[in-house]
């Protein structure tokens, strides 16, 4: 893109909180253990929100903490509208959500649509008997003939996606484990009785929700089975063997969140956010034709793209191309089931990846643990606790090593729990909250100069982006508001670089700089630098 590119997307100045703020992501098992279980909880995150205003976030989005077997450690629900007894109770939510909300901050929680728990008393009535009145809330099918599954359909977690029920002779279909039957949302009373679950925690004060899994809603059981992806590798998982044209992204998935969404518009200043795995083509649909759906569909290509600026550079002007007229963009560094940034792109380019997230144009999310740098754990096999290693091992699924309890001070637990871990604690020498805290050039700090900046300068908010150039492994672009122009330059190299920069230097990832530099000539290895003119 040139620098005189007529049509570029600028963004009016906006008040809508989830378009201006970042959101920060929260694991509750991995966060703050009050009880000394070993186990995060509500209690626990209250108790550490300080630390999210020290940030500089607007928003935490807390992954599951309704009722659960944890076969999935919280994404096999069942109660929808109760707190799980390990993580407190509905009054230690509501504590926490007036603890949050006094600090000026936004609550998220998880809605889980596409399954629930078979321990949920809708499945123990489903799986009852044939006839009864709630058997087709969930996805029943006869077996083939030889009594093999009603499709090839692979589940998410490995394995075939449909569980034989031996008391009533059917299989129900389980796209992840056969503990998480797929409710069937073609149902009229399951619709009804979900969208009820989103209006019963709005009652109660939530500020949104990101919905999980959300492309698996509506899957069309009897389009066949599913072709074989020509391009599949075994690193993938078994479940990407496939292309799963039936099972995923279909229309009527894409009419449910329509109508989640006329339920947060009947709540003011709300917001969904949408995991939907998939190609930008994909993704944009869950904005909606006419901007009706998800407000932010995750934008996950940070997730899996190569590390390298000129890469980046192609998939940040296509996802730009690609956003509908009027939508707003957001970028995802990392979560709770991916490979931490750090060790994706080295713990050296922690900095240059805050960078990019916290200035490219749309809403960020954080993931608890990247503001420190942290990278992935390793976990003895005899600690395994993640249900997708356990089933796929040896190939690098399981999510365990992203899951580790957040190291808040140095010593034997870190801060993080009086008791035994839950998992092992992974605290590499100086990457604590404490610790960081008091180190002037620390990935904490820079993240927290980071986001002042970013809460100073409109530009960098609702400012145009425009590349200004992407070569020798620097990539180089702006944030353009009216006559506030700033540069964002970063070195996705271990060596020092020439550019070809004007502007003044206002911050750089590396603190020995200072900020009296005026234009530098070369950008260091592993550097940052944001300059304004």
């Amino acid at each position: 893109m040139s620098f005189d590119q007529a049509d570029l997307k600028t963004q009016t100045a906006t008040t809508e909180w989830w378009k201006t703020g970042i959101v920060y992501q929260i694991y509750p098992r991995s966060y703050q253990d009050s009880n000394g279980d070993g186990i995060g909880d509500l209690r626990g995150i209250a108790s550490r929100l300080d630390h999210l205003v020290d940030l500089g976030v607007e928003a935490i989005w807390i992954s599951p903490v309704f009722p659960s077997p944890m076969d999935d450690f919280g994404y096999d629900i069942s109660d929808y509208c109760n707190i799980e007894p390990i993580f407190g109770t509905l009054e230690d939510f509501d504590a926490l959500r007036e603890a949050v909300h006094a600090r000026g901050l936004k609550l998220l929680l998880d809605f889980v649509p596409s399954h629930s728990s078979d321990q949920h008393p809708w499945f123990q009535e489903s799986r009852a008997s044939r006839d009864n009145p709630k058997r087709d809330w969930y996805i029943w099918r006869d077996a083939k003939p030889d009594g093999s599954p009603p499709n090839n359909w692979i589940s998410e977690f490995g394995g075939p996606a449909w569980t034989w029920d031996e008391a009533t002779g059917q299989y129900y279909l389980s796209i992840f484990l056969s503990s998480q039957p797929a409710l069937n949302w073609r149902h009229p009373e399951v619709r009804a009785e979900m969208l009820n679950v989103l209006r019963f925690w709005f009652e109660r004060g939530v500020d949104g929700f990101r919905v999980d899994a959300v492309s698996h809603v509506a899957p069309f059981v009897d389009g066949g089975d599913h072709p074989a992806n020509p391009i599949w590798e075994e690193h993938m998982g078994p479940a990407r063997s496939q292309i799963h044209i039936h099972g995923m992204h279909q229309e009527e998935g894409f009419q449910i969140v329509k109508e989640m969404r006329q339920v947060s518009d009947a709540y003011p200043d709300r917001v969904l956010i949408g995991e939907a795995y998939g190609g930008f083509e994909d993704v944009m649909r869950y904005y909606g034709e006419s901007l009706d759906g998800f407000h932010l569909p995750f934008n996950f290509a940070l997730l899996h793209s190569p590390w390298n600026a000129e890469h980046i550079r192609h998939m940040v002007e296509e996802y730009e191309a690609a956003l509908p007229e009027g939508a707003w963009p957001n970028w995802v560094l990392g979560n709770h089931d991916r490979s931490r940034i750090a060790s994706r792109a080295g713990r050296a380019q922690a900095k240059v990846a805050a960078t990019l997230l916290l200035t490219l144009r749309g809403t960020p999310t954080i993931y608890q643990g990247d503001e420190l740098g942290l990278d992935d754990a390793h976990i003895p096999h005899d600690a395994v606790q993640d249900p997708w290693e356990k089933q796929v091992p040896g190939i690098g699924l399981g999510r365990d090593p992203v899951r580790t309890p957040m190291p808040w001070e140095p010593g034997p637990t870190a801060g993080f729990t009086t008791g035994t871990p839950w998992l092992p604690l992974h605290a590499p020498q100086g990457a604590d909250v404490a610790t960081q805290s008091g180190a002037k050039n620390s990935v904490l700090n820079f993240h927290r100069a980071l986001i002042r900046l970013r809460r100073a300068e409109p530009a960098l908010v609702t400012g145009a982006y425009r590349t200004v150039s992407c070569q020798n492994d620097v990539y180089v672009y702006e944030r353009v508001l009216g006559d506030d122009v700033l540069t964002i330059c970063l070195n996705f190299s271990g060596e020092e670089k020439p550019i070809n920069v004007s502007g003044r230097l206002i911050l750089s990832s590396r603190s020995e700089r200072g900020d009296a530099d005026g234009t530098p000539a070369t950008i260091a290895s592993h550097e940052a630098l944001i300059l304004k003119r």
